[in-house]
C-alpha cells in the first residue's frame, strides 16, 4: 500500500513507515513563535523547569500582529520575547520584517520535507513548499523549546484534484473558498488536504500559499503541495531526487477524493460571518462597501498587489470608500515600490501601511463600526474580528477586492 504526501514527510522524519492514526514523536525542524503568544510560551517554558532551549537555531521569533503597537500592553510582548531571545541565544528574531507565515519560507527557513510548528493556526501555510506545518498552543511550544520534539497523530488525507485552465478573473483565493464551502468549516478536521492536478501544477508558489493558508478554515491539520521546480527555485535549493520523491504514491489511500474542473470556478466571497458561507460574486453585486483590505498572510504577496494594481491603474477608489493595502513583508513592499505597483495603488487613493498582520487581526488600524461593510482578502470573517460584532466582513480575492473598491459595491 502506497503513502500519501503527509505520511511520507512524517515517515521520513521518524525513520519508518507510518499510517493514519499512528502516534509518533517527531524531531522539529522549525518552531515559530509570534508576538501574541511569546509571553505565554516563555511562562510555560519556565514553569516546566527547562534550563536551556534544546535547539535555539531552530526557533524563530516574529513580531507581526502588534506592530505598530496599538495598545499600551503590546510592548510587554516585545520585551518578554527579547529578553528570552537574549538569555537563550536565539538569533532568528524578526521585529519589523513582515508577517510570520510569509517570512518562514521567504526568509529561507522552512524547506520541502521539513516539520514545523507555530503558535498560530495559519502555520499550515508552509505546506505550499511541501512541508508538514501546523499550529499549536503555547504549552506545546514550550515543550518543543525544551525538548526539540513533539508527538503527532498521523492524519488521514483528502485529495483535491483540479485540472484545466482558470478563467481570467479567478484566483487561487476563489478556489480555496469554493473548496471550503464544499467541505464546510469542519469537513477536513484533523486531516491533510493534498492539492494536485494540472491547475495546481501551473500555479505560482504564492498562489499555492493562499490555498495552504486557508486549509485550516476547513479544519485541516495541514494543506500540502508536492514540491516541484518552482518550489525549489523559491526555496533556493536544488531539485534533487530527495525532493522529487516527496509526492504521494499512485496507490496512496485517501479518505476522500474531490475533483474539480478549473473552468467551472467563478469569483466568490465568504459572506458574514462564516468562512464556509460561500456565494458567487454575481449574487452579491451591488452590496454597498465602506472599506477594502488588501493584505494578510493569505493575499499580501507581490502577485496580489500587482493584480489589484492592474485593476486600479488609471482609476480611483470610490468616494467614501477606504482601501487599505498592507504588504505581507518588507521584501514584498520593496519589490512593489521598485516595479511601480505601490505608486499605482497610491495614486488610486489606497492607504499603504507597514508590512504586518494589520487589519486581519483587528489591531493594525482600520477597524470598522456597526453595520459597515468590508471586503477583505484575509482568511477569517468572524464576528468582531475587524471592529464591532455588527461589522459585515466579506472575504474575496484581490481582483474582486480592487473592483469593489472602484465601484463602491461588491
Amino acid at each position: 500500500m502506497g503513502h500519501t504526501l503527509v505520511e511520507k514527510i512524517i515517515g521520513n522524519k521518524v525513520g519508518h513507515g507510518v499510517k493514519p492514526g499512528d502516534i509518533v514523536t517527531v524531531p522539529v525542524d522549525w518552531c515559530m513563535i509570534d508576538d501574541i503568544m511569546a509571553p505565554f510560551a516563555v511562562q510555560k517554558f519556565e514553569e516546566m523547569g527547562f534550563s536551556k532551549v534544546a535547539k535555539p537555531d531552530s526557533v524563530v521569533l516574529i513580531y507581526d500582529h502588534f506592530l505598530p503597537a496599538t495598545q499600551v500592553d503590546d510592548s510587554r510582548h516585545f520585551r518578554v520575547a527579547d529578553a528570552f531571545a537574549e538569555k537563550y541565544g536565539i538569533k532568528n528574531v524578526h521585529r519589523t520584517d513582515g508577517i510570520c507565515h510569509q517570512l518562514m519560507t521567504e526568509a529561507g527557513y522552512v524547506k520541502p520535507g521539513d516539520i514545523a510548528f507555530g503558535t498560530d493556526s495559519h502555520t499550515v501555510t508552509y505546506g505550499c513548499v511541501g512541508a508538514f506545518s501546523t499550529g499549536i498552543g503555547y504549552t506545546e511550544m514550550a515543550g518543543i523549546l525544551g525538548t526539540g520534539e513533539l508527538w503527532v497523530r498521523v492524519p488521514e488525507s483528502i485529495k483535491v484534484e483540479i485540472d484545466g485552465t482558470l478563467p481570467g478573473n479567478v484566483m487561487s483565493k476563489d478556489i480555496i473558498l469554493r473548496i471550503i464551502g464544499d467541505l464546510t468549516a469542519s469537513g477536513a478536521t484533523y486531516q491533510s488536504i493534498e492539492f494536485a492536478g494540472s491547475t495546481v501544477e501551473a500555479m505560482s508558489v504564492a498562489s499555492r500559499m493562499t490555498m495552504s493558508n486557508m486549509a485550516v478554515e476547513a479544519g485541516a491539520k495541514c494543506g500540502l503541495f508536492a514540491p516541484d521546480e518552482k518550489t525549489c527555485d523559491y526555496c533556493r535549493i536544488e531539485y534533487d531526487d530527495s525532493i522529487k520523491a516527496l509526492r504521494a504514491d499512485d496507490d496512496a489511500v485517501y479518505s476522500r477524493v474531490i475533483k474539480y474542473r478549473a473552468e467551472d470556478f467563478v469569483p466568490v466571497c465568504a459572506c458574514p460571518s462564516l468562512v464556509d458561507n460561500i456565494k458567487p460574486v454575481s449574487e452579491l453585486a451591488g452590496t454597498k462597501v465602506n472599506q477594502v483590505f488588501l493584505g494578510s498572510c493569505t493575499n499580501g504577496r507581490l502577485e496580489d498587489l500587482q493584480a489589484a494594481a492592474m485593476i486600479l491603474k488609471g482609476k480611483h477608489v470610490a468616494p467614501f470608500v477606504k482601501m487599505i493595502v498592507t504588504p505581507a513583508s518588507r521584501k514584498i513592499y520593496r519589490q512593489a515600490l521598485c516595479d511601480g505597483t505601490i505608486e499605482i495603488l497610491s495614486e488610486a487613493g489606497c492607504i499603504i501601511t507597514t508590512p504586518g498582520c494589520g487589519l486581519c487581526c483587528g489591531r493594525g488600524g482600520g477597524i470598522l463600526s456597526d453595520d459597515e461593510v468590508v471586503v477583505a482578502t484575509n482568511n477569517r470573517n468572524f464576528l468582531g474580528r475587524m471592529g464591532t460584532s455588527k461589522v459585515k466582513i466579506y472575504l474575496a480575492s484581490p481582483i474582486t477586492a480592487a473592483k469593489s473598491a472602484i465601484a463602491g459595491t461588491i
